[in-house]
């Protein structure tokens, strides 16, 4: 594609980079070096584009506006001259490689015209791959190792006589992006060999064979503009090349790419950028070549580091359809950066917290051969899903007026959205709408990202469960001085521990010390109740305390169990006690008595409650952890948890009604084919019997117990300030549930490394001289090493006060452990991704806490509201519903009413705004303006309020003084459909608060709040699955004959 722009002198701004973007996707767009001054030569800020000509085009892009179809002979250089300035084209921007190639930029530069595109020497790094890799041993560029044969003979010796796997068969010259392949065997590279060499089968292209190391990692994609001066990278993306599902089949030009690719992290990205991609630049400019336009690096992410596979001398197909959506910056003002030498001066944007995922339709019998003319349909409905760009390739009209295909790859589909998961169920769903005879297209496509993409950006966490462990750590830290007031002879330490310290001797006792500890089994509760097991419940209460009392070197001698309940069921209690005794049994301690407490009013139904306390001892010599002897270079040994023991329930249940999964149904990462409720009630592994003969045998400087608060706060409790210490997950086995939690629930690395135990459910620490002699005794893994902190010695027990547990604890090689348990599952993420919701549009003046309640019901995708929002407008700016929105990812934007001369045009301006992102539904949440009728009627039907009073009762402002007035005992709120009379729409959902006899307004407004909370979700709910509707005459329709 040749793509040139007419542009005139105007103070109206430049082209939009959404404008220009529309071309890349057809062909990819390219670069070139160092420009003339452009004819006319306005200062380009003042540059308009007017005209788009386009060569050669398709049906596609011919609908974009100010694009016109040209036909020229790109190959006769001085008719594109010549017709570019008779058409007072400044700024041409070639797509293929082959008329780079052919030095068409050159001649463009020679005729004063700007060129977005290399010269013919310097396209070189993309047509001949044989100077490409000389010029990378040149400038020591990483690469793969490789030979370059002209004699079919001597490049098969060179594959069988290779140290390394010669596997990498590719035609020097240019062959369409099929002259690659990647052998599995010697005897297949041999034959790639012959099929270039000796059998012609890409003609000149095939002259010359590179033979390549092949080597091992993820592919990725780095693209950069560049000026011949600086290059400035774009985000990473990563192409699908294979044919098939799953990496297999034929190489392709690309069948579907995602951005930005998580798989590579921003210190690597760092080193591609200044040794691949600058080094490359300043290379050309050394060999006088300049490089102007995108440089492209197929780069491999080896154990090693990065490694270029290939460059290319223009932007990727796919890659530039899912980069260039996701650019802030006026692309027309980048690419004239590049052309003038000016790109080092401008910042590039990019927006962030979004995925782009672009899946691509080929025709049938693509890649080795295309069928043309077969008849598309679809095109309409798969473009009016939420964010799809459906971008075309191989497209042409015939003529009865029909949109056919016309080449192998026909067209791509582009999701943008805040989860990468989401991005690939739209970009697929659209592809399945779009139909023609022998369509194929993959429907795996991002997946291999969206595991490391949720580790890194999760936003589902413990505290949005119901659980803040930082309150817990405040309440410690609160109690404290508390806690000193009651002391008295006999105690040791403080409270943080993993037990209670009592000095016999101290306080008038002999010999041990004993040691003491109580804890419950939390929300896992909810699971025994729900699922009606109780058999298992009382083995964790149990385990919790008597890993705890472990961590200080104590034996275990007796513990003591506390049962609460509304009403006794002699049945469930004895199942729980049973299983208190299991535990007992287990721990080698006895179960000498406990307390049940049958307390009616105070425990609802069949709920009861637990409470087990363990007292051990430990001799003196024996006591642990000692803290004073760890060093850097001792060794970590972790033990096997059994699963997710008795912690991070609150998040488990979460991530379950996330999913709409029920305890009933079979657990898709059990082993042995149990539902989820008895998966998730496995008791918690009690660790006494297995480790306290090595805490005795005195080789053993510290135990923890990895208990509520996961990896990173547990292990810094038995460390001293000056240590901290370097776990290696790959050194052991993470179990699936962990897998499913992560990919389903969307949480991220952190958020599951404070949480759960992510399948170490204890550590001990020793000398690296007894870690093979413990590990065996204790059936361990070595797992990581202590090392000093990083703070320094001689300040590291102040910084210890200032900062977090996890400061302590590093996790090396969790994202890539945590890929692999995950992967079974992205592909139901995806699929539960796929169902279109309703467009939402929030309308604010204030706070936005009736926005963070509609926030929190449409990421919660467990509550089926069928709807997202898409953007909050507020009509004041700064005010803190704009950063609940920002904090969820959701777009925002102020629309002041003080800039609008009247009520009208500033209705009109919220009405376009909500148009230009496609809202299907308004909600007003605490906006303080007065919508005109014009407004109103426009978004009838799909305009939503919600009022704080029983409508048709205390209609308007200061509804709980009304309430007040009127004397009555019993308010609340209602959520409605919006009319042109004040809060006269019919009422889709309502909730009664009753007043009390002092209440205030102030107190009033606070509680009818949280029924708005639970009201405004259920009214859009209603409206956004179809449940409900409104009909002309104002009536609601349900879709059931009931309510």
């Amino acid at each position: 594609m040749i793509a040139s722009a007419a542009i005139k002198g105007t103070n109206q701004g430049a082209l939009s980079s959404g404008a220009l973007r529309q071309i890349a996707p057809f062909d990819p767009v390219s670069s070139s070096p160092t420009p003339p001054p452009p004819v006319g030569g306005p200062d380009r800020k003042y540059y308009q584009v007017t005209t788009i000509f386009i060569h050669p085009g398709n049906f596609g892009i011919s609908q974009v506006n100010k694009v016109v179809i040209v036909d020229l002979d790109v190959t006769n250089h001085k008719e594109v001259c010549d017709w570019c300035i008779s058409h007072k084209v400044r700024l041409v921007i070639v797509g293929p490689e082959d008329p780079l190639a052919a030095g068409i930029a050159d001649s463009l530069r020679q005729a004063g015209l700007y060129c977005f595109g290399p010269g013919r020497d310097a396209a070189r790094i993309e047509s001949d791959k044989e100077w490409a890799k000389s010029f990378m041993d040149r400038h020591k560029i990483p690469t793969a190792r490789w030979g370059a044969f002209t004699v079919a003979k001597h490049a098969k010796e060179f594959i069988h006589s290779s140290s390394f796997p010669a596997l990498v068969v590719k035609a020097s010259g240019l062959a369409a992006g099929k002259g690659v392949v990647v052998a599995d065997t010697i005897d297949e590279a041999c034959q790639a060999v012959d099929a270039i060499l000796v059998e012609h089968k890409f003609g000149g292209a095939g002259d010359t064979v590179v033979v390549e190391e092949l080597l091992q990692g993820e592919e990725v994609s780095v693209l950069a503009f560049t000026d011949g001066t600086s290059a400035r990278v774009m985000l990473p993306s990563q192409d699908h090349k294979r044919h098939l599902e799953g990496d297999r089949g034929a190489n392709t030009g690309g069948m579907g790419a995602y951005c930005p690719c998580p798989l590579i992290d921003s210190d690597t990205l760092r080193i591609v950028e200044e040794n691949v991609l600058q080094r490359a630049v300043n290379g050309m400019r050394e060999e006088k070549l300049p490089f102007i336009g995108v440089l492209y690096a197929g780069l491999m992410l080896t154990k090693e580091g990065p490694k270029v596979l290939e460059f290319n001398c223009r932007f990727g197909d796919p890659e530039t359809q899912v980069i260039l959506p996701l650019l802030e910056s006026d692309l027309y003002q980048v690419m004239l950066a590049c052309c003038d030498g000016t790109l080092g001066d401008l910042e590039l944007r990019w927006k962030t917290e979004v995925y782009a995922v672009g899946v691509v339709m080929a025709s049938q019998g693509y890649p080795e051969f295309s069928s043309k003319g077969n008849i598309i349909t679809g095109l309409e409905k798969a473009s009016s899903l939420p964010t799809i760009q459906v971008f075309h390739s191989g497209t042409a009209k015939n003529l009865q007026g029909s949109v056919v295909t016309n080449g192998g790859r026909v067209l791509i589909a582009v999701s943008v959205a805040t989860e990468l998961a989401t991005a690939a169920a739209r970009a697929t769903l659209a592809c399945t709408l779009i139909q023609f005879t022998g369509a194929q297209f993959r429907r795996d496509i991002a997946h291999k990202g969206i595991a490391r993409s949720i580790l890194q950006g999760g936003r589902l966490t413990y505290k949005a469960s119901g659980v803040d462990i930082m309150a817990g750590d405040s309440l410690v830290h609160n109690i404290k001085p508390m806690v000193a007031l009651s002391t008295r002879s006999g105690v040791l330490g403080g409270i943080g521990g993993f037990g209670g310290l009592f000095d016999l001797q101290a306080a008038g006792y002999k010999d041990p010390l004993l040691v003491s500890g109580t804890d419950g089994v939390g929300t896992k509760l909810k699971i025994a109740q729900s699922c009606g097991l109780h058999s298992t419940i009382g083995v964790d209460l149990v385990a919790m305390c008597v890993n705890d009392i472990l961590a200080h070197g104590a034996e275990p001698l007796f513990f003591l169990d506390y049962f609460a309940c509304g009403h006794l069921d002699v049945e469930t209690a004895s199942q729980v006690v049973a299983g208190v005794a299991e535990g007992c049994r287990q721990a080698g301690c006895a179960l000498i008595g406990g307390e049940t407490a049958e307390m009616p009013g105070l425990y609802s139904g069949d709920d009861y409650d637990l409470a087990g306390f363990a007292v051990g001892a430990v001799e003196r010599e024996h006591l642990l952890p000692r803290t004073k002897d760890i060093l850097p270079g001792d060794s970590v040994i972790g033990l096997p948890s059994s699963g997710v023991h008795s912690n991070g329930y609150s998040l488990v249940r979460k991530i379950l009604d996330s999913a709409g999964a029920k305890y009933e149904d079979k657990a898709p990462f059990s082993t042995s084919g149990k539902n989820f409720g008895e998966e998730l009630l496995t008791p918690t592994r009690i660790y006494v019997k297995s480790v306290l003969p090595a805490l005795r045998s005195g080789r053993v400087k510290a135990f923890a117990h990895i208990t509520g608060g996961g990896l990173t706060e547990n292990v810094p409790r038995v460390l001293p300030p000056r240590c901290r210490v370097l776990l290696d997950a790959s050194k052991w086995e993470i179990p699936s549930v962990y897998g499913w939690l992560a990919a389903t629930g969307g949480v991220r690395e952190d958020e599951l490394l404070r949480t759960f135990n992510c399948g170490v459910g204890a550590v001990l620490i020793v000398s690296s001289s007894h870690q093979e002699e413990v590990a065996q005794l204790v059936e361990g893994r070595i797992i990581g090493t202590v090392l000093e902190h990083s703070a320094g010695v001689w300040w590291s027990e102040m910084f210890a006060l200032f900062n977090p547990p996890d400061s302590h604890v590093e996790v090396i090689n969790f994202q890539s452990s945590m890929e692999r348990v995950m992967k079974p599952y992205v592909a139901s993420v995806v699929q539960s991704r796929a169902p279109v919701r309703k467009r939402v549009g929030v309308l604010i003046s204030g706070s936005g806490t009736n926005l963070q309640s509609l926030i929190e019901a449409t990421t919660d995708l467990g509550r089926g509201t069928g709807a997202e929002i898409v953007l909050v407008i507020s009509n004041k700016p700064g005010v803190q519903g704009l950063a609940r929105a920002q904090k969820a990812g959701i777009p925002t934007m102020v629309i002041r009413h003080t800039n609008y001369s009247s009520r009208v045009d500033f209705d009109l301006a919220l009405h376009e705004a909500l148009e230009t992102v496609g809202v299907e539904l308004v909600c007003l949440a605490g906006f303080m303006r007065v919508l005109t009728g014009e407004f109103v009627r426009r978004w009838r039907g799909r305009l939503l309020n919600i009022h704080p009073a029983l409508l048709p009762l205390f209609k308007g402002t200061h509804a709980h003084r009304q309430a007040l007035q009127a004397g009555v005992r019993i308010t609340g709120c209602t959520a409605h459909f919006v009319e042109e009379d004040v809060d006269a729409g019919a009422i889709l959902a309502q909730e009664a608060v009753p007043i009390e006899l002092d209440d205030t307004e102030e107190t009033l407004q606070e509680r009818v709040k949280l029924a708005e909370h639970r009201v405004f979700p259920k009214a859009l709910t209603l409206v956004a699955t179809g449940k409900v509707w409104l009909n002309d005459s104002g009536k609601l329709v349900w879709a059931q004959k009931t309510q």
